[in-house]
């Protein structure tokens, strides 16, 4: 009976090595998404009345966990009864994260017409700033989703071939992390100002903590631009990854060349084709309307 009893611990203990080190690797595989992730919800979780940020970013965090706990139910259930799902899944959502790279890019280097939208001289009142904040909470929850979806099935991609006991194990785990450790470091980011402004005015003007203080106001939208080109690199290269490992005609092509600029440069290719065949998609509306 002992015996069986210890045999059982040592299946566990062997499940939790697995489990920790697919997990290790999976986080790894992530990480561009969740530099993208990152970058963009400081974004969209600053701007804030100081007082209202952190509860705006806890409705956003909310919001990301149930849409993992959407989420992950369904691409457990593709996985155990069409695993070819999950691959097609996980190159549309390349396609998609290349597209968003080349946007940015194209966004920085080619003009584009403002926004139509006019600035309101007026103050305004509670409730509208209580609607603006529903709109980006909503915004931001729905870029969260696809983000998800794009972490869960990269996750899932690379535990496709072990047991659903460990795929299930390991995504939950990567989840969760990529929810806790992404939102727990925009709360940080979008406080930076805050807690210098503290600084500055404990400061009496002067002396180390007026400098310190001065920095963290000055460096929250240098961090957050920062944050938003380190997400563009992350996501050509993970795009690009996926295309390599998953598709064989990208696999063999440029074998020579380090697997960090090979990916990349997939990635640049896909994303501008994809943004060509969208904005060619556009127009053609636009002139079928007309």
């Amino acid at each position: 009976m002992a015996s069986g009893f210890f045999a059982l611990f040592d299946d566990i203990a062997a499940l939790m090595d697995d489990v920790a080190a697919m997990s290790k690797i999976t986080t790894k595989k992530t990480a561009g998404i969740l530099g993208d992730d990152l970058a963009v919800n400081a974004e969209k979780a600053s701007g804030f009345v100081s007082s209202r940020e952190l509860p705006v970013l806890w409705a956003i965090t909310k919001g990301s966990f149930l849409n993992k706990l959407i989420i992950l139910p369904i691409a457990f259930l593709l996985s155990a009864f069409v695993p070819w799902v999950v691959t097609v899944i996980l190159v549309i959502g390349g396609i998609y994260l290349a597209f968003e790279g080349a946007e940015k890019i194209y966004e920085v280097f080619v003009p584009h017409k403002p926004s139509g939208n006019r600035i309101s001289d007026t103050t305004p009142t509670k409730s509208e700033i209580l609607e603006q904040e529903k709109k980006k909470i909503k915004s931001a929850i729905l870029t969260d989703l696809i983000l998800s979806v794009e972490i869960v099935i990269i996750a899932l991609g690379v535990v496709i071939e072990e047991t659903l006991t460990v795929q299930i194990l390991v995504v939950s785990i990567v989840a969760i992390i990529a929810t806790v450790g992404v939102y727990g470091i925009v709360a940080l980011i979008v406080r930076m100002d805050d807690l210098g402004l503290r600084l500055v005015s404990a400061s009496n003007g002067k002396g180390f903590l007026h400098a310190l203080g001065n920095m963290l106001v000055k460096a929250l939208p240098l961090v957050i631009k920062g944050l938003s080109i380190v997400g563009t690199i992350a996501l050509m290269l993970v795009a690009g990854g996926i295309f390599a490992h998953n598709i064989d005609f990208f696999h063999h092509i440029l074998e020579n060349w380090p697997s960090i600029i090979k990916e990349f440069l997939i990635g640049v290719v896909v994303g501008f084709l994809a943004l060509l065949v969208f904005k060619l998609v556009k127009k053609l509306f636009k002139a079928i309307k007309k």
